[in-house]
């Protein structure tokens, strides 16, 4: 029985994933980008920043910078074995990960507006890429950058 509940899963997960990478595929293209950039992870951040008109440095604040503190965190934690220096360093992940949640935001809203789209659209991007990112590529939407 939990076979089948697996097997559906892995399922429903391959369908989303191969949808969300369709509709970057589109709408990379849309923006003359390679679209084979939507299956090369990280690139693919790179040139979503790139359509939205931001730097690709971004990439080092959204992904890099929050997993460096924890691991900061934890290393100093192990050879230290103090506990606040690890809670300092950890809640200064939290930071950065947050700041990289807000910097993200931000590229999607003007990676939206780019694609004549408003904020609204941009928090559905945000919140419900696998409704919102097809009906970008698949729509009649036509890249014009702000």
């Amino acid at each position: 029985m939990y076979m089948v509940f697996l097997l559906l899963y892995i399922l429903c997960a391959l369908t989303c994933m191969g949808v969300i990478i369709a509709s970057a595929w589109v709408a990379f293209s849309k923006a003359r980008r390679p679209g084979w950039a939507s299956i090369v992870p990280v690139y693919n951040v790179i040139v979503f920043l790139d359509i939205a008109g931001k730097p690709w440095w971004w990439v080092l604040i959204i992904f890099v910078a929050p997993f460096a503190l924890y691991f900061l965190g934890f290393l100093l934690f192990m050879i230290l074995l103090s506990f606040m220096v690890a809670m300092i360093f950890y809640g200064l992940g939290l930071v950065a990960s947050v700041g990289g949640l807000v910097l993200s935001i931000m590229a999607a809203i003007t990676f939206a507006k780019n694609y004549g789209f408003g904020i609204g659209f941009a928090i559905g991007l945000v919140l419900l890429p696998m409704v919102f990112l097809p009906y970008l590529a698949f729509g009649d939407a036509e890249y014009q950058p702000v």
